[in-house]
């Protein structure tokens, strides 16, 4: 073996040159196959064809094995006992150059690469390519860490919680549906912001929606004050049933949407620029004294406008009870849709899920890395005197209401 591993690496040396990368990889695969037959020939006690004393048993053929460098994939032959197994000490199981690339797999699979362009990846790294079987047992896991991160126990309080869902296509049984990815974000009392929970069903009702936030409630969500979501209706209703207590705030950007699409579109813009005065107010107070007013002046042209300013009123300024600091990141879904934009980036390359839980793989890959950016953030979402200064008016607003206090 040490012959033919040598005869190789001079006619590569020869039609090459040393300077090339396939000699270095021929070069080590003949450093590590005469490294293979020392360890063989030393744990049985003798050469190949060496007669000894010491010999404890005989070879007994060889199985190939592919091991992927930074060279290149080495193709080694791994020698076979009669009696015993004998393995390479540098081949371990799961040894870390094969964890690197499962890695590289894995990360680029949450990046939104395809299978089969992982292939091609792989191939630029020096390898022989690896099949999509191989990929899509590789990303499988990231399964038992995702789950554990969906699954994982909260703590503390979360005061306010963003809830949203998106759509994504989906292969059950013999169909492809259309169904609901549904995300929960929240910040905590000391004013980090965190994923929640993610979850995917066939639509957003409210059985769905119920038991989902009571999953939450489950893995210790508590403290809600304030849930920020747009105005369906199941979702609506879940709320009202699972976070007893809490405020809720319609999304002020899907108000603003529906609200115009009954306006004819030229005049859109004068419509939209006065109703925007109701939010510039200071206080909610002032608000809806302005709400009331905009009514009014919309009422003889858009009715239904003015119909739906006055009927929302409470719910599209729900968020002017809290610290004003919060005003702009508790009014409207904003800041989880602007995730939500980043799973789909991921999602639209594999356009197709072929199961429920390949989705929470990537989607809980996803949302591990964002978490993971959050908590090593410098800066608080919220600071720690407006978080105060939130429990310190709801204090003194549930002193002067004792229902709210019993709540609570």
């Amino acid at each position: 073996m040490m012959a033919e591993s040598k005869i190789a690496l001079l006619e590569l040396l020869r039609n090459a040159g040393i300077d090339q990368p396939e000699f270095m990889r021929v070069g080590l695969q003949a450093f590590l196959q005469d490294l293979i037959e020392a360890e063989v020939a030393a744990q049985i006690g003798a050469g190949r064809h060496e007669r000894t004393d010491e010999r404890t048993t005989y070879r007994n053929g060889r199985r190939p094995r592919d091991w992927n460098t930074r060279l290149g994939t080495v193709r080694l032959q791994i020698p076979k006992l009669r009696k015993g197994v004998y393995f390479p000490r540098f081949l371990e199981p799961r040894r870390r150059s094969e964890q690197a690339l499962a890695s590289v797999i894995q990360e680029a699979y949450v990046l939104g690469v395809s299978t089969r362009k992982v292939d091609e990846l792989v191939q630029t790294m020096g390898m022989t390519g690896i099949s999509k079987s191989e990929v899509s047992r590789i990303a499988k896991q990231l399964d038992e860490r995702a789950e554990a991160f969906r699954q994982r126990q909260l703590d503390g309080e979360y005061p306010y919680i963003w809830l949203d869902a998106k759509y994504l296509k989906v292969r059950e049984g013999d169909r492809v549906v259309s169904m609901a990815l549904v995300v929960a974000t929240g910040v905590r009392s000391t004013g980090e912001r965190e994923i929640l929970g993610c979850d995917i069903g066939l639509s957003e009702d409210a059985p769905f929606w119920t038991e989902f936030l009571r999953s939450l409630k489950r893995r210790g969500l508590k403290g809600v004050k304030l849930a920020i979501s747009d105005a369906h209706e199941g979702l609506r209703q879940a709320i009202e049933t699972v976070l007893v207590g809490a405020s809720w705030q319609r999304c002020r950007v899907h108000f603003m949407r529906n609200l115009l699409s009954q306006v004819p579109k030229q005049a859109q813009a004068v419509t939209a620029a006065l109703i925007r005065t109701i939010f510039v107010q200071p206080t909610k107070q002032d608000a809806l004294r302005q709400l009331a007013q905009v009514a009014e002046s919309l009422r003889p042209r858009f009715p239904k406008v003015a119909e739906m300013l006055l009927t929302s009123s409470e719910d599209v300024l729900a968020y002017m009870s809290f610290p004003s600091e919060h005003w702009r990141q508790i009014h409207s879904t904003n800041p989880l849709e602007r995730l939500n934009r980043e799973i789909g980036r991921r999602a639209d390359v594999v356009a197709i899920f072929p199961n429920r839980p390949s989705v929470l793989r990537l989607v809980g890959a996803v949302l591990m890395e964002q978490n993971d950016e959050w908590a090593a953030a410098t800066r608080r979402y919220f600071s720690q005197e407006s978080m105060a200064k939130l429990y310190a008016d709801r204090a003194s607003e549930a002193a002067n209401n004792p229902a709210l206090s019993a709540v609570n």
